[in-house]
């Protein structure tokens, strides 16, 4: 006898017309991840047979481009009901196939919980996922007569003894694929919307004289579904809890959890210290004592070991050195290299460009397309000029290159080392040759010059 495989269900076709947004329901995200990435995670680990994916052809075009869903696409070009959805599913499935169906706007369901629905329907015809919880408003009751299940009674057609029961169904079950496809092509149509409801398969299992068992999930809000942004903000919550506990119980120093998010990956060293309002996002790696400041985004970065992120700092693609200080408010953008011992200070901002050790840039500097060497100081105002209208060019600035405030670099251009730049310079050529550099400039006065706004008393400042 063959041993019976597992087919993954998981639709994702619905309208999501409630969350009033152009992106699909669950395409929206949660941690970093979207609704559907975590439903389909979950799904993989349970390690299937095959993941059916019923969606839209707008979610389609835009998942395809990920290599790293493998599933069977089926499209529901109308949406016709869950039934309906199951149907279309039911042309890729096996009648020995055991049948798990799931909700892509379920992002909590756990692996834990699923399994012990398959553990479940080696004991029944039907397996159903259900809680009792103390608000069911709007979930369908599980109706019961003598312990035995009955049917779903959907929120909308209960009567008010109904609406007391707690018990409530998530929609997801397992089933035999076989006793799946004539449950639902049984499913009376008859309704006010003309669609296949699901949740009538309950009813005609029962009637079959079916065993029908309910299983509970781990933690009721495993159910928890998205419709509108209210609910997905109730989501994001849970999750930045769950995730806040577990970098503190894996040593992270968070000031204050409840205003920490993480929205992707972190991986980190030892004695981390994380201050109010930090936004960490994509792939993000911190060395062991590395400190980060209040309001501090971070993405898609690596900082290395004893390195200081000071206030209001934000990085995106940056490598940043060993027992670097960067900040407060500074940016470094994309394809930025900051190597060890390296100062960043207030308000520079710095792209596409490398930073050799022990160099600094402490105040209002912007530089960009810029190669700079170790020991390097950059005086307050300073800036490359890298782009013409036309084209980026590069800037090279050689080891112990001193460059005085107010300093106008246009690119492309090279300084060698141990050159200093005085105040207020213009560079517009080469420096090939260690020295001091200036522009002549004359300061000029023009006497007896009286500032004609002094005596008007309707000047304001």
């Amino acid at each position: 006898m063959s041993k019976t495989e597992t087919t993954i269900i998981i639709l994702s076709a619905g309208k999501g017309s409630r969350m009033k947004s152009d992106c699909p329901k669950v395409l929206h995200k949660l941690g970093g991840k979207t609704i559907l990435e975590y439903v389909l995670d979950t799904a993989k680990s349970i390690k299937p047979k095959k993941i059916i994916l019923v969606c839209t052809e707008k979610i389609k075009k835009i998942l395809s481009k990920n290599q790293n869903i493998s599933v069977e696409w089926v499209i529901q070009k109308k949406q016709k009901g869950t039934g309906d959805a199951i149907i279309i599913a039911s042309k890729y499935f096996s009648d020995n196939d055991n049948i798990i169906v799931l909700y892509a706007d379920m992002p909590l369901i756990s692996n834990q919980s699923i399994n012990k629905l398959k553990e479940s329907k080696k004991n029944s015809n039907l397996s159903l996922l259900t809680s009792n919880i103390k608000n069911p408003d709007g979930y369908g009751r599980v109706y019961r007569n003598k312990g035995k299940v009955i049917s779903i009674i959907e929120d909308r057609n209960a009567n008010n003894k109904e609406k007391l029961i707690k018990e409530v169904y998530s929609g997801t079950f397992i089933a035999n694929g076989k006793d799946l496809k004539r449950w639902l092509y049984k499913i009376n149509k008859e309704n006010i919307n003309q669609e296949v409801y699901a949740t009538d398969i309950v009813y005609l299992a029962h009637l079959e004289k079916n065993i029908i068992h309910t299983v509970e999930p781990l933690n009721y809000q495993e159910i928890l579904g998205v419709n509108n942004q209210l609910q997905l903000s109730i989501l994001e919550k849970i999750i930045q809890k769950k995730i806040t506990n577990n970098l503190m119980i894996a040593g992270i120093k968070l000031k204050d959890p409840y205003h920490f998010s993480l929205r992707g990956k972190l991986k980190h060293g030892k004695n981390i210290e994380i201050d109010t309002g930090v936004i960490l996002e994509g792939k993000v790696i911190l060395g062991n004592n590395v400190k980060i400041g209040t309001g501090c985004i971070i993405k898609n970065s690596v900082i290395n070991n004893h390195s200081y992120i000071k206030e209001y700092t934000i990085i995106e693609n940056v490598q940043i050195g060993e027992n670097c200080t960067i900040g407060p408010f500074c940016h470094l953008r994309n394809n930025t290299i900051l190597n060890n011992e390296t100062h960043i200070g207030n308000f520079v901002e710095i792209k596409d460009s490398v930073v050799e050790k022990k160099s600094k840039i402490k105040h209002l500097s912007y530089i960009g397309n810029a190669k700079i060497g170790s020991q390097v100081n950059i005086g307050a105002g300073s800036i490359t000029c890298n782009y013409d209208g036309f084209k980026k060019s590069q800037t090279i600035i050689g080891d112990n290159v001193f460059i005085g405030s107010n300093t106008e670099l246009i690119a492309p251009i090279k300084i060698t080392k141990n050159t200093t730049i005085a105040a207020g310079t213009t560079v517009m050529k080469n420096i090939e040759t260690p020295c001091l550099v200036y522009n002549k400039k004359e300061q000029k006065y023009k006497k007896n010059w009286i500032n004609p706004n002094k005596n008007n008393k309707k000047t304001t400042n």
